[in-house]
C-alpha cells in the first residue's frame, strides 16, 4: 500500500528558511555586515521573484506574524522608562523632530512618483525609524551603551519605537477612513473623529486591563511557576504570556497582535524574573525573528533595482543622508558636542524591522503600493550594508580628534605647572587613575588605611569632588605622558587603574613600568581578553569583576553553617545533643 500523502509545506519553509538564513547570515557576518542582510538575501532567494525553490508565501506570512509578535514582545521586555527619562530633554523632542523630517522627505518622494498623500505618509513613516538590532549591535561593539552618547541614542530609539507602536494602532483606522471615502465623497469630520475615538477607547481598555490586572497577575504567575523549579515550564509560561496576551488583545479588544505582545513584554519587565524571562525566551525569539526577516525578503522584487534605480537611490539618500543631517542638527541645537551629534546621526542612518512591519501592514491595508514596500526593503538593505562603513569613518575621526586633544594637552602641560603639584618629598605613594564609582570607593579605603594617594582624573566634575574631599589630584588624561609624569610614578609604590578603558590603561601601564620597574600595578578589566592585554603590558594583576563576584559569593557560601569547615577534635554546635 503506498504511503499516505501528506503536506510538508510548513517543514519545507522552516527547514529551508533557517538553513539558507544561516548560510547567508554567516557570510554577511564574515563580511562585517549585519546578519540581517544575510537573512533578507536568503528570503529573496527562496521567494517567488527568483528561480529555484519557492516557499509557501501564506505560511511565510503566518510565521512572520509570530516573528513580529515575539519581536514586539522583546521590545517591551527591554523597554526602560528610566532610561528614557534620563535623556528625555533631548530624546523625546529630537526623535519626534527627526521622524517628522524623514516623513516629510518620504512624502515628497512619493508625491514626485504620483502616489496619494496617504501612501506618501505611510512610506515616509517607514523610512523614519531605525533598526533596534543594528543600532544596539553597533553600540555594543564600541562599548558606547553606558556612555552619554549611547544613552541618548537608546532613548531616541525608544521614542521612535513608541511612535511606531502608535502608528500600528492608527493605520487600520486610517485604512477604514480611506475605504469609506470610495472616491470624492468622504465621511464627515464627525465620522472620522468617532472612528478614531472608538479605536482609542478599545486600546485604552486593553491598556487599563494590562496595568490593573496584568501587572498583578503576570508577575504572580511567574513567581509561582519559578517556584516549581521546572525550567521548561517557566520558559513555556513566558511564551504563553507573550502569545496569549497578543491573541487576547486581538480577539477581545480588536488590538493588533504586535501591540498586545509589546504590552505583555512591558508588564513582564516589571517582574523580578524579567531577566530570566528574557534569557529563556531569547532562542525562540531569535529563531522566529530570522524567519520574519526571511519572509520579508521573500516579498522583495529585485527588479525594482533595475526598473526604478533613481527611486531606490532617492530612498537610500533619505535614510542615510536626510535622516542623518536632521538628527545631527537637532542634537547640535540642544548644545551637545559634535561627537555626540555624529554618533546619533550615524546610528540612525539605517532602517530595519519596524520599517518592514509598517510597510507590510500598509500594503495589506492597501495604504501603500507594493512598489513602496520594495523601495523600503531596498533602502533597508543598502543602508544596513553602508552603516558599518559610516561607523568605521566615525571611529577614525574620533581617534584623530582624541590624538589631537592629547597632543594639545601634552603641549599645554609641558608649559604650565599642574594645578595640584605632587610634593617633591612624597614617596611610596599610590596613584589612583580614575575617580568614578570604583575609584571613589577605593580612594576611601586607601584613605582609611593611611596610604598617601595621588588621583589622576580628566573629568572636571569628578576632579572638583575629589578635591573637595581633600585628595591630591592631577587633572588630565593618564595616556598623556606629561600628565602621567605629574603623578610622579618614579617615586610611587603602587598604581591602580580604576578606569574601564583597558586599551588606554595598557598604554599608560607600559610607560609607568618603563619609568619605575619596581612599581606594582593593578587594573580593572571587563573580559578575559582585556585581562590578557593588561598583563601583557606590564600589569601585576587585573581584576575581572564577574570573577571576583563569584569568588566573594563562594566565600560567603563556605562561611554558612552547612559548609563551614570543622576544626579537628570539635563538632558543629548543631550536632551536640542535650546531655551528650
Amino acid at each position: 500500500m503506498p504511503p499516505m500523502p501528506h503536506n510538508t509545506d510548513l517543514i519545507n519553509i522552516v527547514a529551508v528558511g533557517l538553513v539558507t538564513a544561516f548560510v547567508f547570515g554567516a557570510l554577511a557576518n564574515r563580511l562585517r555586515l549585519s546578519p540581517i542582510v544575510g537573512y533578507l538575501v536568503a528570503g529573496i532567494l527562496v521567494g517567488p521573484f527568483t528561480p529555484g525553490f519557492v516557499a509557501d508565501q501564506d505560511l511565510a506570512n503566518q510565521l512572520a506574524e509570530i516573528g513580529v509578535m515575539l519581536l514586539m514582545f522583546g521590545v517591551g521586555l527591554h523597554f526602560s522608562l528610566k532610561d528614557l527619562m534620563d535623556v528625555k530633554s533631548i530624546a523625546i523632542p529630537g526623535a519626534i523632530a527627526q521622524i517628522t523630517v524623514a516623513t516629510v522627505l518620504g512624502w515628497g518622494l512619493a508625491w514626485l512618483m504620483g502616489w496619494s498623500m496617504v501612501s506618501g505618509f505611510v512610506f515616509g513613516l517607514a523610512l523614519s525609524v531605525a533598526s533596534t538590532v543594528v543600532l544596539l549591535r553597533a553600540m555594543e561593539e564600541r562599548r558606547l551603551l553606558d556612555t552619554r552618547r549611547g544613552k541618548i541614542a537608546v532613548g531616541w530609539l525608544i521614542v521612535e519605537d513608541l511612535v511606531m507602536v502608535l502608528a500600528l494602532v492608527l493605520l487600520p483606522v486610517l485604512a477604514e477612513i480611506t475605504a469609506e471615502r470610495g472616491g470624492d465623497a468622504g465621511p464627515g469630520i464627525g465620522t472620522i473623529l468617532l472612528t478614531i475615538l472608538w479605536t482609542l477607547l478599545k486600546v485604552s481598555a486593553f491598556v487599563a486591563v494590562m496595568l490593573l490586572v496584568g501587572r498583578r497577575v503576570i508577575p504572580w504567575l511567574l513567581e509561582r511557576i519559578a517556584g516549581t523549579g521546572q525550567r521548561e515550564l517557566f520558559t513555556l509560561s513566558v511564551l504563553a504570556i507573550a502569545l496569549g496576551v497578543a491573541f487576547g488583545a486581538s480577539t477581545l479588544f480588536g488590538v493588533s497582535f504586535a501591540l498586545g505582545a509589546f504590552f505583555a513584554g512591558m508588564v513582564l519587565n516589571e517582574s523580578e524574573f524579567s531577566h530570566e524571562a528574557a534569557n529563556d525566551s531569547l532562542p525562540l525569539r531569535d529563531a522566529f525573528a530570522v524567519l520574519f526577516f526571511v519572509s520579508v525578503g521573500m516579498l522583495f522584487n529585485p527588479m525594482i533595482l533595475v526598473e526604478h534605480p533613481w527611486q531606490v537611490l532617492a530612498t537610500f539618500l533619505i535614510i542615510v543622508v536626510g535622516k542623518s543631517i536632521a538628527a545631527y542638527w537637532i542634537v547640535r541645537m540642544f548644545k551637545h558636542p559634535r561627537s555626540t551629534a555624529l554618533t546619533i546621526s550615524t546610528s540612525l542612518a539605517q532602517i530595519g524591522e519596524f520599517s518592514f512591519i509598517l510597510a507590510g501592514l500598509g500594503v495589506s491595508l492597501q495604504l501603500l503600493p507594493p512598489d513602496g514596500r520594495d523601495l523600503v526593503l531596498a533602502g533597508a538593505l543598502l543602508s544596513i550594508i553602508v552603516n558599518p562603513l559610516l561607523f568605521g569613518w566615525l571611529d577614525r575621526w574620533q581617534a584623530k580628534k582624541e590624538e589631537a586633544m592629547r597632543s594639545a594637552a601634552a603641549a599645554h602641560a609641558a608649559t604650565l605647572p599642574p594645578e595640584n603639584q605632587v610634593p617633591a618629598d612624597l614617596k611610596g605613594h599610590a596613584i589612583l587613575v580614575g575617580y568614578g564609582r570604583v575609584g571613589r570607593q577605593l580612594a576611601e579605603l586607601l584613605l582609611q588605611r593611611g596610604v598617601p594617594l595621588v588621583i589622576v582624573e580628566d573629568d572636571s566634575e569628578l576632579v572638583r569632588k575629589a578635591r573637595e574631599r581633600g585628595y591630591l589630584v592631577v587633572r588630565g588624561n593618564v595616556a598623556v605622558e606629561a600628565v602621567m609624569h605629574d603623578a610622579a610614578p618614579e617615586r610611587a609604590a603602587l598604581a591602580v587603574f580604576a578606569i574601564p578603558q583597558a586599551l588606554e590603561a595598557g598604554e599608560a601601564i607600559e610607560r609607568m613600568k618603563a619609568i619605575n620597574p619596581g612599581l606594582t600595578v593593578l587594573a580593572r578589566a571587563h573580559s578575559d581578553g582585556e585581562v590578557r592585554h593588561l598583563l601583557e603590558h606590564g600589569a601585576d594583576g587585573a581584576v575581572l569583576a564577574e570573577r571576583e563576584l563569584a569568588y566573594s559569593l563562594a566565600e560567603m557560601v563556605m562561611s554558612t553553617p552547612p559548609f563551614r569547615p570543622v576544626r579537628p577534635g570539635s563538632m558543629p554546635v548543631e550536632a551536640i545533643q542535650p546531655g551528650g
